[in-house]
């Protein structure tokens, strides 16, 4: 499973291609939000969230049917942007479940900045 292919189609909002990666039962999990969704649910909130998308692979780790993924997404216009962190089961080459994180992407917070600790990753 080309996961690189999978996130461009995230980006693109192309349900039928969205489609093709999950197996039918499929169910994804939004922890930060407290939503589950079946694929179907999941390609409707991808798809129909307002706006171009674009974004960047960071990190894939593979640990047997267990894939992370480190993704940046963010608006063509820059106006938004995340960081996602996934837990894919993958069977098949098909995902059968989706855990992710989604995080918005920010200053920290103003305590830490007066603190004068740490530095910009990049």
């Amino acid at each position: 499973m080309n996961l690189h292919q999978f996130w461009d189609a995230v980006f693109r909002q192309d349900a039928a291609k969205i489609r093709t990666y999950f197996k039918t039962d499929a169910y994804v999990n939004w922890h930060c939000t407290n939503e589950h969704f079946t694929v179907e649910e999941y390609i409707r909130a991808n798809c129909e969230y307002p706006g171009e998308w674009d974004g960047m692979v960071e990190r894939i780790e593979n640990m047997g049917n267990l894939t992370v993924t480190a993704v940046s997404v963010y608006t063509k216009d820059r106006s938004m942007s995340f960081h996602v962190v996934s837990f894919m089961r993958i069977e098949k080459d098909q995902i059968c479940s989706l855990d992710e994180y989604w995080g918005d992407d920010g200053e920290a917070p103003r305590w830490r900045r007066d603190m004068k600790i740490g530095s910009p990753i990049r």
